[in-house]
Protein backbone atom coordinates (compact mmCIF):
# COMPACT_ATOMS: atom_id res chain seq x y z
CA UNK A 1 0.00 0.00 0.00
CA UNK A 2 1.80 3.60 -1.24
CA UNK A 3 2.35 5.86 1.59
CA UNK A 4 0.64 9.41 1.76
CA UNK A 5 1.83 12.25 0.46
CA UNK A 6 1.82 15.96 0.90
CA UNK A 7 2.82 19.04 -0.89
CA UNK A 8 6.16 21.04 0.20
CA UNK A 9 3.53 23.72 0.19
CA UNK A 10 2.51 22.55 4.16
CA UNK A 11 6.42 23.65 4.66
CA UNK A 12 5.47 27.17 3.36
CA UNK A 13 7.51 29.65 6.09
CA UNK A 14 10.02 26.38 7.61
CA UNK A 15 13.35 28.42 6.50
CA UNK A 16 12.46 31.59 7.65
CA UNK A 17 10.86 30.46 11.07
CA UNK A 18 14.00 28.15 11.48
CA UNK A 19 16.50 31.12 10.56
CA UNK A 20 14.39 32.92 13.11
CA UNK A 21 14.84 30.33 15.81
CA UNK A 22 18.67 29.70 15.09
CA UNK A 23 18.15 26.58 13.68
CA UNK A 24 19.97 25.43 10.37
CA UNK A 25 16.98 24.35 7.97
CA UNK A 26 19.20 23.02 5.43
CA UNK A 27 20.87 20.52 7.81
CA UNK A 28 17.64 19.56 9.32
CA UNK A 29 15.70 19.02 5.67
CA UNK A 30 18.19 16.65 4.37
CA UNK A 31 18.14 14.96 8.26
CA UNK A 32 14.32 14.59 7.97
CA UNK A 33 15.14 13.21 4.10
CA UNK A 34 13.55 15.77 2.38
CA UNK A 35 15.68 18.08 -0.46
CA UNK A 36 16.47 21.69 0.74
CA UNK A 37 15.84 22.94 -2.75
CA UNK A 38 12.49 21.07 -3.34
CA UNK A 39 10.90 23.91 -0.85
CA UNK A 40 10.77 26.34 -4.05
CA UNK A 41 8.51 23.74 -6.05
CA UNK A 42 5.22 24.19 -3.79
CA UNK A 43 3.22 21.16 -5.54
CA UNK A 44 5.78 18.94 -5.27
CA UNK A 45 4.70 15.86 -2.99
CA UNK A 46 6.87 14.23 -0.56
CA UNK A 47 6.43 11.13 1.96
CA UNK A 48 3.98 12.52 4.64
CA UNK A 49 5.97 11.14 7.11
CA UNK A 50 9.02 13.01 6.62
CA UNK A 51 7.28 16.30 7.57
CA UNK A 52 6.23 14.84 10.49
CA UNK A 53 9.75 13.95 10.83
CA UNK A 54 11.06 17.23 10.17
CA UNK A 55 8.66 19.12 12.06
CA UNK A 56 9.52 17.23 15.14
CA UNK A 57 12.85 17.46 14.92
CA UNK A 58 12.62 21.20 14.23
CA UNK A 59 10.70 21.66 17.47
CA UNK A 60 13.06 19.30 19.76
CA UNK A 61 16.24 21.22 18.32
CA UNK A 62 15.02 24.65 18.72
CA UNK A 63 13.42 23.57 22.24
CA UNK A 64 10.05 25.24 21.19
CA UNK A 65 6.81 22.77 21.69
CA UNK A 66 5.11 25.54 19.79
CA UNK A 67 7.08 25.08 16.16
CA UNK A 68 3.98 24.01 14.55
CA UNK A 69 1.91 26.77 15.57
CA UNK A 70 4.74 29.44 14.99
CA UNK A 71 5.11 27.97 11.25
CA UNK A 72 1.47 28.31 11.03
CA UNK A 73 1.51 31.97 11.41
CA UNK A 74 3.37 31.95 8.12
CA UNK A 75 0.79 30.33 6.31
CA UNK A 76 -1.45 32.03 4.02
CA UNK A 77 -5.08 30.58 2.02
CA UNK A 78 -2.93 30.47 -1.11
CA UNK A 79 -0.75 27.81 0.45
CA UNK A 80 -3.73 25.30 -0.18
CA UNK A 81 -3.37 26.08 -4.21
CA UNK A 82 -6.08 25.92 -6.37
CA UNK A 83 -8.02 24.18 -3.68
CA UNK A 84 -7.71 28.13 -2.45
CA UNK A 85 -9.36 29.57 -5.43
CA UNK A 86 -12.71 27.39 -4.82
CA UNK A 87 -12.46 28.16 -0.69
CA UNK A 88 -12.66 31.68 -1.06
CA UNK A 89 -15.64 32.20 -2.91
CA UNK A 90 -18.09 29.35 -0.85
CA UNK A 91 -20.99 31.54 -0.13
CA UNK A 92 -20.53 30.67 3.91
CA UNK A 93 -18.10 28.87 6.49
CA UNK A 94 -20.18 25.91 6.21
CA UNK A 95 -19.44 25.57 2.28
CA UNK A 96 -16.04 26.07 2.36
CA UNK A 97 -14.94 23.63 4.93
CA UNK A 98 -17.01 20.86 3.29
CA UNK A 99 -14.93 22.22 0.37
CA UNK A 100 -11.48 21.40 2.48
CA UNK A 101 -13.20 17.93 3.47
CA UNK A 102 -13.72 17.24 0.19
CA UNK A 103 -10.58 17.66 -1.54
CA UNK A 104 -8.10 17.88 1.51
CA UNK A 105 -6.62 15.23 -0.58
CA UNK A 106 -5.54 17.52 -2.97
CA UNK A 107 -2.98 19.01 -0.82
CA UNK A 108 -2.04 16.25 1.87
CA UNK A 109 -3.17 12.71 1.71
CA UNK A 110 -2.34 12.09 5.75
CA UNK A 111 -4.93 14.62 6.65
CA UNK A 112 -8.50 13.59 7.83
CA UNK A 113 -10.76 16.49 8.70
CA UNK A 114 -14.48 15.29 9.23
CA UNK A 115 -17.04 17.79 10.23
CA UNK A 116 -20.09 16.66 12.18
CA UNK A 117 -23.08 18.90 13.95
CA UNK A 118 -25.76 18.16 16.49
CA UNK A 119 -27.36 20.27 18.98
CA UNK A 120 -26.04 23.81 18.17
CA UNK A 121 -22.78 22.82 17.84
CA UNK A 122 -20.44 21.31 14.96
CA UNK A 123 -17.51 19.26 15.61
CA UNK A 124 -14.12 19.26 13.35
CA UNK A 125 -12.44 16.57 14.07
CA UNK A 126 -8.43 16.29 12.86
CA UNK A 127 -5.94 13.38 12.48
CA UNK A 128 -2.64 12.83 10.82
CA UNK A 129 -1.89 9.19 9.66
CA UNK A 130 1.59 9.18 7.81
CA UNK A 131 1.07 5.54 7.24
CA UNK A 132 4.32 4.46 9.61
CA UNK A 133 5.06 5.00 12.88
CA UNK A 134 6.17 8.24 13.81
CA UNK A 135 5.39 11.09 16.06
CA UNK A 136 2.52 13.51 14.48
CA UNK A 137 2.08 16.14 17.29
CA UNK A 138 3.40 18.74 15.80
CA UNK A 139 1.42 18.00 12.24
CA UNK A 140 -2.05 17.64 14.09
CA UNK A 141 -0.72 21.05 15.69
CA UNK A 142 0.06 22.47 12.35
CA UNK A 143 -3.76 21.44 11.19
CA UNK A 144 -5.85 22.21 13.73
CA UNK A 145 -4.16 25.79 13.53
CA UNK A 146 -4.45 26.08 10.21
CA UNK A 147 -7.79 24.60 10.14
CA UNK A 148 -8.93 27.57 12.98
CA UNK A 149 -7.23 30.39 10.82
CA UNK A 150 -9.04 29.60 7.67
CA UNK A 151 -12.52 30.25 9.67
CA UNK A 152 -10.95 33.09 11.14
CA UNK A 153 -9.80 34.51 7.55
CA UNK A 154 -13.61 33.68 6.78
CA UNK A 155 -15.75 34.83 9.83
CA UNK A 156 -13.28 37.97 10.71
CA UNK A 157 -11.30 38.50 13.90
CA UNK A 158 -14.50 38.48 16.27
CA UNK A 159 -15.04 34.82 15.87
CA UNK A 160 -14.03 32.77 18.09
CA UNK A 161 -14.25 28.85 18.48
CA UNK A 162 -16.06 27.33 21.79
CA UNK A 163 -13.34 25.09 22.59
CA UNK A 164 -9.63 23.83 20.71
CA UNK A 165 -9.15 19.89 21.89
CA UNK A 166 -5.89 17.69 21.21
CA UNK A 167 -5.42 13.81 22.17
CA UNK A 168 -1.82 14.22 23.56
CA UNK A 169 -0.81 16.21 26.62
CA UNK A 170 -0.31 19.51 27.44
CA UNK A 171 2.54 21.41 26.93
CA UNK A 172 5.04 22.60 29.08
CA UNK A 173 4.56 26.49 27.99
CA UNK A 174 1.56 26.70 26.42
CA UNK A 175 1.37 30.97 26.29
CA UNK A 176 1.26 30.94 22.34
CA UNK A 177 -1.25 27.81 21.98
CA UNK A 178 -3.77 30.18 24.67
CA UNK A 179 -2.94 33.50 22.50
CA UNK A 180 -3.58 31.85 19.08
CA UNK A 181 -6.64 29.95 19.76
CA UNK A 182 -8.14 32.46 22.45
CA UNK A 183 -10.94 29.56 23.51
CA UNK A 184 -10.30 27.01 25.96
CA UNK A 185 -8.07 24.46 25.62
CA UNK A 186 -8.12 20.83 26.15
CA UNK A 187 -5.62 18.65 26.39
CA UNK A 188 -5.15 14.72 26.83
CA UNK A 189 -8.75 14.38 25.21
CA UNK A 190 -10.67 11.87 23.52
CA UNK A 191 -10.11 13.51 20.27
CA UNK A 192 -8.16 16.58 17.95
CA UNK A 193 -10.05 19.49 16.41
CA UNK A 194 -12.53 22.16 17.13
CA UNK A 195 -15.81 23.05 18.17
CA UNK A 196 -17.28 26.15 17.39
CA UNK A 197 -21.32 27.18 17.07
CA UNK A 198 -23.46 25.71 14.09
CA UNK A 199 -24.63 29.45 13.61
CA UNK A 200 -20.98 30.12 13.01
CA UNK A 201 -21.05 28.37 9.84
CA UNK A 202 -24.20 29.90 8.27
CA UNK A 203 -21.99 33.26 8.67
CA UNK A 204 -21.76 34.66 5.22
CA UNK A 205 -18.00 34.49 3.93
CA UNK A 206 -17.25 38.01 3.63
CA UNK A 207 -14.67 37.48 0.82
CA UNK A 208 -16.99 35.69 -1.69
CA UNK A 209 -17.90 36.61 -4.83
CA UNK A 210 -21.03 34.70 -6.93
CA UNK A 211 -19.96 35.51 -9.86
CA UNK A 212 -17.18 34.04 -9.78
CA UNK A 213 -18.06 30.73 -7.52
CA UNK A 214 -18.61 28.68 -10.61
CA UNK A 215 -15.54 29.14 -12.75
CA UNK A 216 -13.87 28.79 -9.47
CA UNK A 217 -15.23 25.36 -9.40
CA UNK A 218 -14.97 24.27 -12.86
CA UNK A 219 -11.15 25.53 -12.82
CA UNK A 220 -10.81 22.88 -9.64
CA UNK A 221 -12.57 19.81 -11.07
CA UNK A 222 -10.63 20.26 -14.22
CA UNK A 223 -7.37 19.59 -11.89
CA UNK A 224 -8.83 17.28 -9.50
CA UNK A 225 -11.52 14.55 -9.18
CA UNK A 226 -13.03 14.50 -5.14
CA UNK A 227 -14.01 11.62 -2.82
CA UNK A 228 -17.99 12.11 -2.92
CA UNK A 229 -19.54 10.97 -0.32
CA UNK A 230 -20.79 7.66 -0.38
CA UNK A 231 -23.00 5.06 1.94
CA UNK A 232 -19.71 3.51 1.30
CA UNK A 233 -18.03 6.30 3.18
CA UNK A 234 -21.09 6.41 6.19
CA UNK A 235 -20.59 2.56 6.64
CA UNK A 236 -16.70 3.29 7.55
CA UNK A 237 -17.90 6.37 9.59
CA UNK A 238 -20.67 4.12 11.56
CA UNK A 239 -17.99 1.19 12.19
CA UNK A 240 -15.26 3.34 13.48
CA UNK A 241 -18.39 4.97 16.14
CA UNK A 242 -19.75 1.34 17.00
CA UNK A 243 -16.87 -0.73 17.25
CA UNK A 244 -15.43 0.44 20.63
CA UNK A 245 -19.38 -0.30 21.76
CA UNK A 246 -19.01 -3.87 20.87
CA UNK A 247 -22.26 -3.22 18.80
CA UNK A 248 -20.73 -3.13 15.41
CA UNK A 249 -22.58 -5.30 13.34
CA UNK A 250 -23.77 -5.09 9.54
CA UNK A 251 -27.32 -5.36 10.64
CA UNK A 252 -26.59 -2.77 13.19
CA UNK A 253 -24.74 -0.28 10.59
CA UNK A 254 -27.87 -0.77 8.15
CA UNK A 255 -30.27 0.29 10.52
CA UNK A 256 -28.40 3.64 11.82
CA UNK A 257 -28.50 3.90 7.81
CA UNK A 258 -32.36 2.90 7.23
CA UNK A 259 -31.77 0.60 4.81
CA UNK A 260 -31.60 -3.06 4.85
CA UNK A 261 -28.24 -5.54 4.99
CA UNK A 262 -28.39 -6.50 1.22
CA UNK A 263 -28.08 -2.97 0.50
CA UNK A 264 -25.02 -2.42 2.76
CA UNK A 265 -23.77 -5.38 0.84
CA UNK A 266 -24.58 -4.36 -2.67
CA UNK A 267 -22.94 -0.58 -2.70
CA UNK A 268 -19.98 -2.24 -0.78
CA UNK A 269 -19.55 -4.58 -3.29
CA UNK A 270 -19.43 -2.02 -6.30
CA UNK A 271 -15.91 -0.32 -4.66
CA UNK A 272 -14.76 -3.77 -4.40
CA UNK A 273 -15.23 -4.18 -1.09
CA UNK A 274 -17.01 -6.10 1.79
CA UNK A 275 -18.43 -5.74 5.50
CA UNK A 276 -15.55 -7.48 6.79
CA UNK A 277 -12.62 -5.74 4.83
CA UNK A 278 -14.68 -2.06 6.16
CA UNK A 279 -14.33 -3.33 9.52
CA UNK A 280 -10.69 -4.86 9.16
CA UNK A 281 -9.40 -1.72 7.79
CA UNK A 282 -11.15 0.73 10.15
CA UNK A 283 -10.08 -1.24 13.04
CA UNK A 284 -6.21 -0.96 11.69
CA UNK A 285 -6.62 2.85 11.39
CA UNK A 286 -8.28 3.20 14.95
CA UNK A 287 -5.53 0.74 16.39
CA UNK A 288 -2.50 2.93 14.72
CA UNK A 289 -4.00 6.16 16.13
CA UNK A 290 -4.79 4.44 19.99
CA UNK A 291 -1.49 2.77 20.02
CA UNK A 292 0.39 6.35 18.74
CA UNK A 293 -1.48 8.17 21.41
CA UNK A 294 -1.32 7.76 25.22
CA UNK A 295 -4.23 7.79 26.56
CA UNK A 296 -5.21 4.33 26.29
CA UNK A 297 -3.34 1.31 27.50
CA UNK A 298 -3.41 -2.13 25.47
CA UNK A 299 -5.58 -3.53 26.91
CA UNK A 300 -8.01 -1.45 26.84
CA UNK A 301 -7.30 -0.80 22.76
CA UNK A 302 -8.00 -4.62 22.94
CA UNK A 303 -11.22 -4.16 24.92
CA UNK A 304 -12.25 -1.14 22.51
CA UNK A 305 -11.30 -2.51 19.28
CA UNK A 306 -13.37 -6.06 20.93
CA UNK A 307 -10.75 -8.32 20.97
CA UNK A 308 -10.94 -11.27 23.21
CA UNK A 309 -8.02 -10.58 25.30
CA UNK A 310 -5.06 -8.46 24.95
CA UNK A 311 -2.48 -11.38 23.81
CA UNK A 312 -4.63 -11.88 20.56
CA UNK A 313 -4.40 -8.00 19.80
CA UNK A 314 -0.79 -8.13 20.13
CA UNK A 315 -0.53 -10.91 17.97
CA UNK A 316 -2.90 -8.92 15.34
CA UNK A 317 -1.69 -5.80 15.55
CA UNK A 318 2.33 -7.19 15.12
CA UNK A 319 0.66 -9.42 11.86
CA UNK A 320 -0.70 -6.05 10.42
CA UNK A 321 2.46 -3.60 10.91
CA UNK A 322 5.22 -5.90 11.35
CA UNK A 323 6.08 -4.39 15.17
CA UNK A 324 4.08 -4.88 18.55
CA UNK A 325 2.24 -2.17 19.89
CA UNK A 326 4.64 -1.06 22.73
CA UNK A 327 7.48 -0.60 20.18
CA UNK A 328 4.98 1.20 17.34
CA UNK A 329 3.99 3.63 20.52
CA UNK A 330 7.72 3.88 21.01
CA UNK A 331 8.75 5.15 17.96
CA UNK A 332 5.78 7.52 17.52
CA UNK A 333 6.75 8.98 21.29
CA UNK A 334 9.98 9.87 19.19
Amino acid sequence: MAKPLARYASLTGYIELSRALALDPVQLLRSAGLDPAGLDLQDRWVPAASVARLLELSAATSGRQDFALKLAERRRLSTLGPLSVSIRDEPDARSALRMLIRYQHTYNESLNIRLSERDGLATIRISIDPGEPVPVRQSVELAVTVTHQLLRHLLGERWHPVSVSFEHDRPADDTTHRQVFDAPLHFNSEFTGIITYTGDLDEPNRLSDPLLRSYAKQFLDTLTTPEEPTLTNRVRELVELLLPSGRCSIEQVARSLGVDRRTVHRHLAKSGQTFTSVVDSTRAELAKRMVAGRRYSFTEISELLAFSTPSSFSRWFHQQFGMSPRDWRKQTEG
